[in-house]
């Protein structure tokens, strides 16, 4: 082959693309620099939360009798998120439950922690009143209920 017949970048037969290769966008389509489905959402500049991180942060609270947390013992009944104020209907073991005070403050202090909260309010809701069958199914089997 002379250097005459050599193909000239751009003429000649197109190379066929690649499968793995996206295909080409119509000419005069705009580009998208679209995220992946799965991709997380990106937190707001305010510092957005939800019920997600509101349950993150109350695993961090222990019952210090059982050391197990409040949330997988059964003991947060509901979670609401309205803007950045935060509440929470939470009950104790029992009436008497001598670390209740402490609990229900080291929830709070949990709460108040997440950047962005604003109000926390925290409510201690006797009805239904906590069973063991509130624990979550595998720290009860761990605890041999």
């Amino acid at each position: 082959m002379t250097s005459s017949e050599l193909p000239i970048a751009g003429q000649g037969p197109a190379a066929a693309p690649s499968p793995s290769a996206p295909p080409p966008a119509p000419v005069g389509a705009p580009e998208a620099a679209a995220a992946p489905i799965d991709a997380a959402p990106a937190a707001s500049p305010g510092g957005a939360f939800g019920v997600d991180q509101v349950k993150l942060s109350l695993r961090r609270v222990k019952d210090p009798e059982l050391n197990l947390n409040i949330l997988d013992l059964g003991l947060i009944y509901d979670i609401a998120v309205t803007g950045n104020d935060v509440k929470v209907d939470m009950s104790l073991t029992s009436p008497g439950c001598p670390s209740g005070p402490e609990i229900m403050q080291e929830a709070e202090q949990q709460l108040k922690a997440i950047p962005g909260v604003g109000k926390v309010e925290i409510e201690l809701v006797w009805s239904p009143p906590w069973t063991p069958d509130r624990i979550e199914p595998r720290v009860r089997a761990y605890l041999g209920f």
